[in-house]
């Protein structure tokens, strides 16, 4: 059920077991997933109330967190970072789970704007030689890699790793890693902190070479 007064949108929803009835109110100003409205709208269209709408509107209560991912992109044409930004906010917005939980484990993410191509990052990640000069306890083992762009890997201490490249302008770009199918919220904090600390090593590396 949903309902809209003014500016604030009412998403109520059952749960599967049937128990208890959840109301969630979303704000324009609030931040889901530490993205506020605006910014989701700067780089989507939409804000968060009117994801929800959509995503309500096309079935997403009784979607799989694939299902919704693979709706955003097919339909709406975002790209692999939004769609699982999207997701993941209206999961929580309308869905009832905690920051970072999905349907197959948690997930959490990181970010460092490094000055340097994005080529030139992506060999630092390419090889098991390449990682050992800032990768502490490293147990990535890489299943695809697009050069320049992406990786996409398994972690040998439990989930996946995915990690983009994207350029801004010709000298800086974007690294952004997301590891998931992580256990509980205790492993998917310390994971969090893991990469935060390793993209700043990564940076001091690069720019100071």
């Amino acid at each position: 059920m949903k309902a809209s007064c003014g500016r604030l949108y009412y998403v109520g929803f059952e749960q599967s077991a049937g128990a208890y009835m959840a109301k969630q109110a979303i704000t324009l100003t609030e931040k889901i997933n530490g993205i506020s409205s605006e910014a989701v709208q700067a780089k989507t269209g939409k804000t968060w109330p009117e994801w929800v709408a959509v995503l309500d509107k096309a079935g997403g209560q009784k979607m799989t967190h694939q299902q919704i991912v693979a709706y955003l992109r097919a339909e709406h044409g975002l790209g692999d970072w939004w769609q699982q930004m999207v997701t993941g906010g209206y999961e929580k917005a309308a869905k009832g789970r905690v920051k970072g939980e999905m349907p197959n484990g948690f997930q959490v993410g990181a970010n460092k704007t490094i000055a340097a191509s994005a080529a030139a990052l992506f060999k630092h990640w390419r090889t098991p030689a390449a990682r050992a000069r800032w990768l502490a306890e490293d147990a990535l083992t890489i299943t695809t890699a697009t050069p320049s762009k992406s990786i996409r890997a398994k972690w040998g201490k439990g989930g996946r790793v995915n990690v983009h490249f994207w350029p801004k302008g010709e000298t800086k770009t974007l690294v952004s890693v997301e590891h998931s199918q992580l256990k509980n919220a205790r492993e998917a904090a310390k994971q969090k902190k893991f990469w935060a600390a390793a993209l700043n090593v990564l940076k001091e590396l690069v720019e100071n070479a």
